[in-house]
């Protein structure tokens, strides 16, 4: 492949010797080795570009996007159906362009579009300020910590095990710069565990970090788990999935000082793992150190409706002493997406949603939980996502169709973060998994049981329909 490289071997050794390193093995050393390709790729010397791109293409052709087959992934990325009008608006030239409003004033269509996303965010999280977006789900977490952290002037984090992993690692990691220390509190019977977090406050405690649904699919009891946080002064931060707050009630009705989560699920989307948006809400005392930035409504001189942007806490904005954060994009064209997708589903259709996302996995979760060699992992009451234990196949070993030398179900290995959990899945459900799709699903599962239990006649002699879906594409 140097051939189609630009760099020659000197401009490589330059930029080496530059770089103070004595070979280009040493830039991939963080990398770890399980990552890293232990071989030159398969590819001849001198070929032609036409016969390179076709073989780079039938390596791509091995990709299975979630259109291809039902994905039951979740674990906080979510296959929904986006409507088209979502694309059909992004993509006009005055959204598509514009990176951030460094003349706000002559930015007012795109004002007013992250004031629509913010007023859209507080209704659902029932909390009065909303900024106009984040980078992504886990760093709003550590968004919510630095917060609390300025609020209170204390300096401890307690987070619950339900949080997202990579929630807890961002916390983990900005908690060195931070100067605070994180405390994690576990789970019982797949919700945090209430006595042992009531426990865990002190007069030190800056904010509690909860999720509902946590990341095992468990509604958490928001309210109760706040009540003695407050009790200390401690605030209380709640990750939540928008498209549950249509059925659930709001993290500012139960006590929550800060809501925020992953936006992916509003008109984003999976696209490759990003980009995505984070929300971020918050009660009104709280916001001059919420991050971001926030745009208002006003009049100008002649009465006229307009809009400017009334926050910045950048630090490029004010003095860095001063700042609370140095996030560079509102993320404003995935935020739009979101609103447009509210919008399209409006007050009515989000609760129609939510119902319809929480009696198909209840359906689903009965069923599975019947199957001999499987369980529900825990009895909480869940809304779009559950966690199943497989007792008899190892989650490594289940398959489409139950075919031993076919694909992997789209599930989610819950031991890739809980090693506890290391005979357990996820399974997710959006609007787009139909009763057939759940139904192929549980003859997988079966079929996958049988054949470990090396059953004659049973799962190897009988075929398994395919989703419509399968069909189509073949």
């Amino acid at each position: 492949m140097a051939g189609y490289t630009p760099l020659t071997d000197g401009d490589r050794q330059r930029m080496l010797e530059l770089l103070g390193l004595g070979s280009e093995e040493e830039l991939l050393e963080t990398i770890p080795d399980g990552l890293r390709l232990d071989r030159p790729l398969a590819m001849d010397d001198g070929l032609p570009e036409a016969e390179v791109f076709e073989r780079l293409a039938a390596l791509a052709g091995a990709n299975r996007p979630p259109d291809s087959e039902p994905s039951f992934l979740g674990a906080g990325m979510y296959d929904h159906y986006v409507p088209a009008i979502v694309d059909a608006i992004t993509s006009r030239s005055e959204f598509l362009t514009p990176y951030t409003p460094y003349q706000p004033e002559v930015s007012q269509g795109g004002l007013q579009a992250m004031f629509e996303f913010q007023t859209a965010m507080s209704e659902l999280t029932g909390l009065p300020v909303s900024n106009a977006g984040l980078y992504e789900g886990p760093s709003a977490a550590a968004a919510a910590a630095y917060l609390a952290l300025g609020a209170t002037g204390r300096s401890r984090v307690l987070v619950s095990r339900g949080l997202h992993p990579h929630a807890r690692e961002v916390l983990r990691t900005h908690a060195a710069g931070f100067g605070c220390e994180v405390v994690e509190v576990g789970l019982e019977d797949g919700q945090t565990d209430r006595a042992a977090l009531e426990e865990a406050i002190d007069g030190e405690t800056a904010v509690v970090i909860l999720q509902s649904p946590n990341f095992l699919g468990s509604i958490e009891d928001v309210e109760a788990l706040s009540t003695r946080a407050r009790e200390a002064g401690a605030l209380v931060a709640v990750s939540v999935d928008p498209m549950t707050l249509g059925i659930l009630k709001p993290p500012g009705e139960c006590g929550a000082d800060i809501a925020f989560g992953e936006g992916q699920p509003l008109g984003n989307r999976l696209d490759f793992g990003g980009p995505s948006f984070a929300f971020f809400c918050a009660k009104e005392e709280h916001l001059r150190r919420m991050p971001g930035r926030i745009a208002g409504e006003t009049e100008d001189a002649d009465g006229r409706r307009g809009f400017v942007l009334a926050l910045q806490t950048r630090e490029q904005h004010i003095r860095r002493e001063k700042a609370t954060s140095n996030i560079c994009t509102s993320q404003a064209l995935n935020a739009l997406a979101a609103t447009i997708h509210l919008s399209w589903l409006g007050r009515s259709g989000i609760v129609e949603l939510g119902t319809l996302l929480a009696r198909r996995t209840a359906a689903a979760r009965e069923r599975i939980s019947a199957l001999p060699g499987f369980e529900s992992l825990h009895d909480a009451p869940v809304v779009r996502e559950f966690a199943v234990r497989s007792i008899e196949v190892p989650v490594a070993d289940l398959r489409a169709g139950g075919d031993p030398s076919g694909p992997r179900l789209r599930v989610y290995p819950l031991g890739r973060d809980y090693p506890e959990y290391e005979d357990s899945f996820l399974v997710a459900l959006t609007e787009k998994r139909t009763p057939a799709d759940v139904d192929w699903l549980v003859s997988s599962l079966e079929a996958s049981a049988e054949r470990a239990k090396g059953s004659e006649g049973g799962a190897g002699s009988r075929a398994i329909p395919e989703p419509a879906i399968l069909r189509r594409a073949s």
